[in-house]
This record gives C-alpha cells, structure tokens and sequence, in this order.
C-alpha cells in the first residue's frame, strides 16, 4: 500500500481540512495516510470527524510539534526546527517510511524542507514549482511558478523536460506540447534567456511547440508552458487576480439588472461548470518537480477536496514511478545537457 506523509496541520485553515482529506483519501484511494503533526491536535480533530481507528491500516499520525513561521527565512527555520511537520513529511520520504509527501503549508519551507531532507535528483541544475493551470480545452502546467527568480537556459530545458514527462504520467498526454513563454510568437524576440533558450530545444526529446505569448497561457494551444521563477508567479497571481476581479464585476452588473438576475439563475449550471473548471482545489496541487521523492505543494487555502486531490496525484505519481521515468530522462540527456551548459558557460550566460 502506498504510504502518503501529509503536513497536516498546514494551511491556513489548521488541521480540519487535512484531516477530512486524508479520511476520505484513505477510504477511496486505497492508501496509507500518515497525518504529521501535533498529535494531541490531530487526534482531537480525527475525534470530531467521527473516526475512532476505523481504519488502522490507512491512518497513522507521526508527532511533529513545531510549525513554520510563514514571516521567517524558510531556510533558517528547516534548519532550526527539526521536528516541524514540514521536515518531518520530507525525512519520512528520505528514510523510506512514506512514498510521498503533501503539504498546503509554507512553499518556500516545503521547497527548502525537501532539497534537504530528500536533495535533488541527480542531473537536475534546480527543481521547479509546476502548476496546474486551467485552459480552454483542459490544464496546462506552468512551471517555474516561483522557485527560482533567476533561471539560466539549461535551467528552462530541464523544466520542460520535467513538466512534460508529469503531463504524460499524470493527465496521460502521449506526446505535450511545450512553448516558451515570451513577448511574441517570432522566435527571433524575448529576452537574453529566451533567445539561448529555444534553440535547444527541439533537441532534448520535447515536443517543442515554440514561443508563445501571455495571451496564450490558458488557450490549450500548449500543454506545458515554461519561464523562469519571476515571470511565472507573476503570471499565476495576476490569473488569480483577474480570475476574482471578473468573477466581482459581473455579480455587482447583473445585481444591477432584474432581467440580468434571471439570466443568470436560468444560467446557474453553465456557471457552476465554468467555476469547477476553473477551481485550484480540484487539480490537487503544484508538484515540486526535481527533488529526489514526490512533493505536492498545495494552496495555503486549500480545502478538503484541494487536500484530497493533493493526495490522489502524490499517488498517481508513485504509482507511475514518475520519479523514476525524469531520472532515467535526465541521464539520457546528460551528454546534451553537458555540452550546453558548457557553451553557455563560454558565451558568458
């Protein structure tokens, strides 16, 4: 059975959410889940939710008494606090005790808290925050969302090594297509990384679909979209701002209007669609793409099914062997990779 170690006390909502989503991963997902955490806190919380060792071979708690202060220095406090439940997820990985881990707790300490506790996969310049975004005709992946500010050509190839090699094992596309996210579909534009970027690209194994631009992110033309650190968080907070911002404007105009009203309650099932469609919670979290061990980070507010979700892909990846499949990618490409980084080395990149 598949072992999941859960930040359960992550989030900004404490442990209720974490543990209705574990109860219910560990009753349909036929997996193992171990809640990380204040275990007085957690066994008070699993009391209230009913559960009283229905399941003992599915739920387990390990004790970890301390928590991340999300105003610290991410890496000064993994340091510090050796029983958080953040580090404690990423050693049960390392140690072998769990297969995966999920946390909705500080990203930047679960980043940190897994490069120390599980390193990073060998052949990986730096692993990526990947998230799921969604399209017109499904989800893409966008990686990097915010790990690395600072990203050099080789760092780009390898994200979109990795974000295709998830889209396979995870939405089960054969062949995804990546682009470059840049100013223009020209090939000949962007900045001094996306220039030295695309010409490698069509020779790392990577259905490469060119440059494409912001406009295009959520069209589905591209399955994994891929930039350095600082442009894609900036692209994921301003979705999410456009996204609440539309969202606001049309109840305050059709509050404006009683027929507009009726509309929108004869619409009310188109609405709901495009809401699920468009609802982090049901994509099940940013895989931490690079690390030697499956990582999900999940949104801070994610509820119950954003939790659930979490797990069933942490799941999915370990059932796939997705840390195998980049593994085995990344040494075939190391030859590749060598010789790039060796000519922008010279080319002073």
């Amino acid at each position: 059975m598949i072992r999941i170690a859960l930040d359960a006390l992550g989030g900004d909502f404490g442990a209720r959410p974490n543990v209705i989503g574990a109860l219910k991963a560990a009753k349909q997902l036929d997996a193992h889940i171990i809640l990380v955490g204040d275990e007085v806190v957690l066994r008070r919380e699993l009391a209230e939710q009913g559960y009283s060792d229905k399941l003992p071979n599915q739920i387990s708690i390990v004790h970890a008494p301390d928590v991340i202060d999300m105003g610290a220095d991410p890496a000064r406090e993994v340091r510090a606090k050796k029983t958080a439940s953040i580090v404690v997820c990423a050693s049960l990985v390392r140690k072998g005790e769990a297969d995966a881990f999920v946390s909705a707790g500080h990203s930047g300490a679960a980043m940190v808290a897994s490069l120390f506790g599980m390193g990073r996969m060998k052949g990986v310049s730096r692993p990526a925050i990947a998230t799921p975004m969604p399209t017109y005709t499904g989800v893409s992946l966008l990686l990097d969302g915010g790990a690395n500010a600072d990203c050099k050509p080789i760092h780009l190839l390898q994200f979109a090594v990795m974000g295709s090699a998830y889209m396979q094992k995870v939405f089960d596309i054969e062949s995804p297509k990546v682009g470059i996210l840049s100013i223009g579909e020209e090939e000949t534009k962007g900045n001094h990384l996306v220039k030295h970027t695309v010409p490698h690209m069509r020779g790392i194994g990577v259905n490469f679909a060119g440059t494409i631009e912001g406009r295009d992110v959520n069209t589905g033309d591209v399955d994994v979209v891929v930039c350095d650190g600082f442009v894609g968080n900036i692209v994921l907070k301003m979705a999410e701002g456009l996204s609440k911002t539309m969202l606001n404007m049309i109840k305050r105009e059709v509050k404006k209007r009683p027929l507009a009203i009726l509309g929108a309650l004869l619409s009310k099932s188109a609405f709901k669609a495009v809401k699920d469609h468009t609802n982090p919670d049901n994509y099940g979290g940013a895989p931490l793409v690079g690390v030697n061990g499956v990582a999900l980070i999940a949104h801070g507010k994610s509820n119950e099914v954003a939790i659930f979700n979490a797990l069933k892909n942490a799941k999915k990846l370990v059932e796939k062997n997705f840390i195998a499949d980049v593994a085995k990618k990344m040494e075939d490409l190391k030859d590749v990779f060598a010789k790039i980084e060796e000519q922008s080395a010279k080319e002073g990149e």
